[in-house]
């Protein structure tokens, strides 16, 4: 979870500024463009999954330009191993210059070894063996797919024998299989030496180097990364390992730098180690029993809430967990009905920041994000795409607009959204419409003499939380691929806040509700001739557009599989392919966020067809075969398990023990809470009468001391077996670790 903000920006004067977030080269967000600043305030947050292994999260500032190329201003990179120093608070960050010797990424698979040679004359070689084998994950070079080759070096202080592979052309991923041999040290007698043995004061100045660099032809060539591993530590052994690429030691590291400014950011970053599935069964049953412990203060869920600095960190995964076992809607109820006994007024039911509106508010992203666009985006699109001036405030209107005009455009924008949303109520999600439903009953039932007071329940959430938020911000909730222009942002303001009065006044009338649930997006897509084309994908059928009229069309219940696809096929990032009845469609998303996006949502919307493949080809088939296993013949059954191979069990994929670890991993942090309230459990049992000073404990919501006190010490314990076997597991990745090889395969990343 990200936001920032930046100031004292160069060059010195007011300019049109943006910033990215990237996870090493690759963009992943951008932000709004903050006119005529120099300490431009951007208050975005950015929330998401980290679908790949990174090195570098990095922020760039861009000075926006209309006629050239924009200009990168400078950039904050932060290590991954560092993200926990700064997670969960604000930090200021010096810009710092860009430099192409830092700009690195991806990875390099090495074989290396040491070998031991006779030659004819019966005297004895020590001998190094590289064979260079593949990179993965190299950045693009100005959008395109880099020419890359390596140079593999044996380095010390009085050597420098180089080697270098051939090229590569138009990969990322590139396949080198080149063996490289350097003599180590001198040629001895073997009558000398009765076994391989590489003296220790050559092993320790020597060290193997490699380089990859990007073939310009007739420009300079482009550095890609660096790795550099010491002899001393093959000894007699062979080592066949991933290394990440490194910047060069001296990039990014002048003796001196310009103050480019400075950007502040508030990182909230978690690393997650899941263990398998059985070792949550305890923690899982007693976080599901929430909703049924009286009362609902005393449960495991609440609890977790409380002891939260922030009840957000708690929300997420929570709402999550008992979404993915159907337990959300009895603990939305019993957390609602405790909200209500402190709402004195009916016309303020709703309206706080507590754990049930969290609650409630997390639900409507989850499983609500595709009744937004199915409701919302087409009148999205029409006032982004043909804006109508809507300014009415005299003091900030264009001169020669007319206010009355400008009055009647607003009018039909609210009338038209308005609209929708009424018209929209039966393609409410069913697990909306049930926790609606919940809240209606329950209000009346605060407020009986109020008549109203169901509706304004229910519409607090519906326009003032969900509609209206996704109107102001229409590229939060995907409903548009970027920021609007000011103006634009401006009108979506002034009807966001329209929709939220009417939404105070107005009432829901609809009180049956049928199940629909239904999703709508848009990217790039090609076949072999990858021309840009938009999708629709809805619960009935997946298209793609040229303009309007879909050109090709797929029934949801025909296809078979959706799978990545190696990069190796058409030499081109983040592409993934749909297996139905006739030939593959192969597609290429923006970014990497974007592509595991799109395999997520056609994965759900087509877990239950019966006819879905167990294996598929990771590869295309080009020139007669297949790339992946060389196949020769194109109906052949697939040569890889399929990822997606389960029955659907619920519309909204969910990982149960990544959301418990994520819970244990809040409840570890937060100990020292859990211990407070403990203690205050025991102090209210030992002392009953009123408290008349408040206390460390004042804050913590107890209604029940002694269930509260059970709860707690089930968490405790369950907490402590859980440290005892994630420490064994740390033990054994750390005694099973390889020098060179990668870490974290089990681990989830959140930013």
């Amino acid at each position: 979870r990200i936001k920032d903000d930046a100031k004292h920006l160069v060059p010195n004067k007011m300019r049109d500024f943006f910033c990215t977030i990237n996870l090493d080269q690759e963009e992943v967000f951008r932000t709004q463009v903050v006119e005529k600043s120099l300490s431009p305030y951007f208050g975005e947050e950015f929330y998401f999954e980290i679908p790949r292994t990174f090195q570098w999260l990095s922020f760039y500032i861009y000075d926006k330009s209309v006629l050239q190329k924009d200009l990168r201003i400078g950039k904050v990179s932060i290590k991954k191993e560092d993200l926990c120093k700064y997670t969960g608070k604000e930090n200021w960050f010096m810009l710092q210059p860009i430099d192409s010797n830092s700009e690195v990424q991806g990875k390099v698979h090495l074989e290396l070894k040491l070998n031991e040679l006779i030659t004819d004359n019966g005297s004895v070689c020590q001998q190094l063996v590289v064979h260079i084998k593949e990179c993965h994950g190299l950045p693009l070079i100005n959008g395109q797919n880099c020419d890359p080759y390596a140079t593999v070096s044996l380095v010390g202080p009085s050597r420098n024998d180089q080697k270098k592979t051939k090229v590569k052309k138009k990969t990322s991923n590139p396949q080198f299989n080149e063996t490289f041999y350097f003599e180590v040290t001198r040629s001895s007698s073997y009558t000398k030496k009765s076994q391989f043995q590489v003296e220790e004061e050559d092993i320790e100045k020597l060290e193997v180097r490699v380089d990859l660099w990007n073939n310009g032809n007739l420009v300079q060539d482009v550095f890609l990364g660096e790795i550099k591993v010491p002899v001393k530590v093959l000894r007699n052994d062979s080592f066949q390992a991933w290394y990440l690429l490194q910047p060069r030691e001296n990039g990014n590291k002048s003796s001196k730098t310009d103050d480019l400014g400075s950007l502040r950011l508030n990182i909230c970053y978690t690393e997650d180690c899941v263990l398998p599935s059985e070792y949550y069964g305890s923690l899982r049953n007693l976080l599901l029993k929430s909703s049924d412990v009286q009362p609902i203060s005393a449960s495991a869920a609440y609890i977790l809430s409380e002891v939260c600095r922030d009840k957000y960190d708690a929300v997420l995964p929570l709402v999550r967990l008992l979404l993915h076992h159907h337990k959300l809607v009895p603990f939305v109820a019993a957390v609602a009905e405790l909200d209500l006994k402190d709402t004195q007024e009916a016309n303020t039911v709703f309206r706080g920041n507590s754990l049930a509106t969290r609650c409630v508010d997390e639900m409507m992203k989850i499983v609500g994000k595709h009744y937004l666009k199915v409701t919302l985006k087409p009148v999205i699109d029409e006032i982004c795409e043909s804006p109508k001036p809507c300014e009415i405030d005299p003091i900030k209107i264009k001169e020669g607009d007319n206010v009355e005009i400008n009055m009647e455009n607003l009018r039909y924008y609210v009338d038209k959204v308005f609209r929708e949303i009424v018209r929209s109520s039966i393609s409410c999600p069913t697990l909306m419409c049930d926790v609606f439903y919940s809240l209606r009953h329950l209000a009346a039932k605060r407020f009986p003499n109020d008549p109203h007071v169901q509706y304004s329940a229910v519409s607090s959430f519906v326009f003032l939380r969900f509609f209206a938020v996704a109107v102001v911000s229409p590229h939060t909730f995907h409903l548009r691929p970027h920021h609007p222009d000011a103006q634009t942002s401006r009108t979506l303001t002034l009807i966001s806040k329209a929709i939220q009065t009417l939404g105070s006044w107005g009432s829901l009338t609809k009180s049956k509700l049928t199940t629909f649930f239904d999703t709508q997006g848009r990217t790039r897509i090609g076949k072999k001739n990858f021309k840009k084309r938009w999708f629709c994908l809805t619960s009935r059928e997946f298209t793609y557009h040229k303009q309007q009229e879909p050109i090709f069309t797929i029934p949801i219940k025909n296809i078979l599989a959706v799978e990545k696809l190696d990069e190796n096929s058409f030499n081109k990032k983040n592409m993934f392919q749909i297996l139905h009845g006739e030939k593959p469609l192969y597609i290429q998303a923006n970014n990497c966020v974007e592509a595991s996006e799109w395999i997520e949502a056609l994965c759900r919307v087509t877990r239950s067809n019966q006819k879905r493949l167990s294996f598929y080809h990771p590869s295309a088939f080009l020139n007669g075969n297949w790339l992946c296993c060389k196949a020769t013949i194109e109906n052949t059954v697939g040569c890889a398990p399929c990822t997606a191979d389960v029955p659907a069990d619920t519309q909204i994929e969910i990982d149960g023990d990544r959301e418990t670890e994520r819970i244990y991993s809040l409840f570890t942090i937060n100990m020292s809470k859990l211990q407070k309230l403990e203690e205050a459990c025991g102090s209210i049992a030992v002392y009953q009468g009123p408290r008349k000073e408040p206390d460390d404990y004042s804050n913590f919501t107890i209604e029940d001391s002694v269930a509260t006190f059970h709860t707690l010490k089930q968490i405790t314990d369950i907490i402590d077996k859980l440290n005892e076997s994630h420490e064994k597991y740390r033990k054994k990745r750390s005694s099973s670790a390889k020098y060179g090889s990668e870490h974290g395969e089990n681990s989830v990343h959140n930013l």
